[in-house]
């Protein structure tokens, strides 16, 4: 019979990423340029270029209709047949439409282009980011800068900056026509546009804060949602439902704010271009119509030249659109740019020169009688603590604040917090089992933490097989240690997905003999699909102890030269902890293994026993040695009943 802790799970995400924790920023933030906007465009330079010249033969097209017009009053007023004309006119609206549909379709497939590689890059980035940024940042921020900040990107080319290149021939086509045809009118329409124009370019300097902010107050929004979706049954339980939908509707509120000053905005700007156009044609018409009367010109000039006048309008309000889209996409672009300008996690490294490369146990470059894994006067500070008490105080060390590597390698992080790490030093030899005990917040969890290099030692140094792991390359460090963290997270998908996921290329059969070795059978077996079996959301379909077998499973497929255990048993029955041990014997054959524990019985027989408190080593032997010479480990061990 499965325990109590093997039934179907109600656990939930951190609640860390909830309000009160976001990174602060000033209002605006950060604002992002022009120039920072044209790579995503230079990446579609050869379709750009091909809808360009589309766009200047359009333009052209468009220009020599007028003029066909002029011909054709003027024809019909000597009375001379005016069919070849006519015909040559209708050909080029013909032509002209179907090169502004054509130059559409590729605009819109382009602005999605752009949405893509930006995302790409964007989403390349984030996961690649330093465990400390995910430490202050809010997940449903992020994921709103991937969604819907980069959709604002698409708005440059659909909304009129290309668009505007071409439109930018026919306005000066026009004007040039127009100034053939009749200077005195054009100048008084240049009066009425360019009152126009520097309106525009006024209310343009605002759209760009206004939609930042916007943004920022989309992300506050799926971050609320995120929060709460990812909790959803602790706040069901909890009462507590319609106070988080009062919290999200509050952020909901506030985007609305923020987008109906972007839309005030926006709607300032719109009808500018028409007032703009209808008070020149009246112009245009009403001196227009003097001027013929007087003979000063004719009214085939005049049709031509209001014809013209109407080109000359239409690019200039594909302009005010481009202002404002390329202002609103600037916005969003600023926001991109703020995680794209981070450094990656491997900066550092990058910065110090070329790292070591490990070849497994015996690691090349390393002595051979080293250490497997080495902790020398180790000391760590996290720059700041979360709101809701993550990390060591209770063992989890993921809501919290890291610090940022200087160019040696040692942590610069800012702030005040006490170290939770004190001077620890201990050696795990190569292929013996060792375990880290002690109370909650002992910083068991933070060792962990350092030997992945999710942080760096803020002094200090912690060695692979002699090798400080500041000097290895990380991905290579990581590929020889398997990790099975305390929460023991499942992502969506299925089954084999999850188990995969550090081996990529194990065969179905491989994958079926391990979950058999940690009693996952039952699991392959109670769906058809198998291997292909869903999980869920956060692995809501298994059971807490399931889901911490899978992740003990997937740690020994991949079958690392080290393992690091953390808590890994603690939601397993006795009958499943039993079996949990003798498959992790089994691959510990000739490998490292690192175990975290509370519950001492499962370490009793390990080689090595490393007692920690308060972030200091206060104790190392074997389980006898360490309740005769260790007054926590005794105290420990008796409230167990194992002394």
């Amino acid at each position: 019979m499965a325990s109590t802790t093997d039934a179907p799970a109600r656990r939930t995400r951190s609640t860390a990423s909830g309000r009160g924790r976001g990174r602060g920023r000033d209002a605006a933030g950060p604002r992002a340029t022009f120039g920072q906007l044209l790579p995503y465009l230079f990446e579609h330079r050869g379709i750009l270029s091909f809808i360009l010249v589309l766009s200047v033969l359009g333009a052209l097209t468009t220009l020599a209709q007028p003029l066909l017009v002029g011909q054709v009053i003027t024809v019909v007023e000597e009375g001379v047949p005016v069919g070849p004309l006519v015909w040559v006119l209708v050909a080029l609206v013909v032509v002209s439409a179907l090169l502004s549909g054509y130059q559409h379709y590729l605009l819109q497939r382009t602005g999605e282009g752009v949405v893509r590689s930006s995302r790409m890059h964007l989403a390349r980035k984030i996961l690649r980011l330093p465990i400390s940024e995910f430490d202050t940042r809010r997940t449903g921020d992020l994921v709103s800068r991937v969604g819907s900040d980069t959709t604002l990107l698409r708005a440059v080319l659909t909304q009129g900056l290309v668009e505007a290149v071409g439109g930018a021939v026919t306005f000066l086509g026009a004007l040039i026509a127009m100034i053939v045809l009749d200077a005195v009118l054009l100048g008084l329409t240049v009066i009425v546009i360019g009152i126009a124009i520097a309106t525009v370019s006024l209310l343009s300097l605002r759209v760009r804060d206004a939609s930042r902010r916007a943004q920022d107050k989309i992300g506050d929004v799926a971050a609320a949602v995120e929060r709460a979706i990812g909790a959803v049954r602790t706040i069901r339980a909890a009462g507590a439902t319609e106070r988080e939908t009062a919290a999200i509707e509050a952020e909901t509120d506030g985007a609305y704010r923020e987008g109906v000053k972007v839309a005030k905005i926006s709607a300032l700007i719109v009808p500018i271009a028409g007032i703009a156009m209808q008070l020149s044609l009246l112009v245009v018409i009403g001196v227009g119509g003097i001027r013929v009367a007087s003979g000063a010109t004719s009214v085939a000039n005049l049709v031509m030249f209001i014809i013209f006048l109407f080109m000359l309008i239409l690019p200039l309000g594909q302009a005010f659109g481009a202002v404002t889209s390329v202002n609103q996409a600037l916005g969003a672009l600023g926001r991109i740019r703020e995680v794209l300008d981070l450094p990656d996690e491997d900066a550092h490294d990058r910065d110090g020169g070329p790292a070591v490369a490990v070849a497994g146990p015996a690691n090349a470059g390393a002595a051979p009688e080293a250490p497997a894994i080495a902790f020398d006067e180790v000391r760590f500070a996290y720059a700041s603590r979360a709101v809701d008490g993550g990390a060591d105080a209770g063992e989890g060390d993921t809501a919290v604040e890291g610090t940022t590597s200087g160019p040696a390698g040692v942590s610069a992080g800012s702030g005040e917090a006490r170290d939770v790490l004190r001077g620890v030093s201990f050696e795990v030899p190569r292929g013996q089992r060792v375990a880290l005990v002690g109370p909650s917040g002992a910083g068991k969890s933070t060792t962990f933490a350092l030997i992945e290099r999710f942080y760096d030692p803020t002094a200090g140094v912690v060695r692979m097989g002699g090798l400080d792991l500041r000097t290895i390359d990380r991905a290579d460090l990581r590929a020889q240690i398997g990790y099975v963290e305390q929460d023991a997270p499942v992502l969506a998908g299925s089954i084999r997905d999850n188990l995969t996921l550090g081996s990529p290329d194990a065969t179905d059969d491989e994958c079926v003999a391990v979950l058999r070795a940690v009693n996952l059978g039952a699991v392959l077996d109670r769906d058809p699909a198998g291997l292909a079996a869903p999980v869920g959301e956060d692995g809501i379909m298994l059971s807490g102890g399931e889901r911490q077998r899978l992740a003990i499973a997937r740690a020994l497929l991949a079958a690392p030269p080290v393992l690091l255990l953390d808590e890994s048993t603690s939601s397993l029955d006795g009958v499943n902890e039993r079996m949990m041990r003798e498959a992790i014997d089994a691959v510990a054959e000739g490998r490292t293994l690192i175990v975290i524990a509370h519950r001492l019985s499962t370490v009793v027989d390990s080689d090595r026993i490393v007692v920690l408190d308060d972030g200091e080593v206060v104790g190392e032997g074997t389980h006898s040695e360490l309740v005769e010479s260790t007054p926590l480990y005794r105290e420990l061990a008796k409230h167990q009943l194992l002394v």
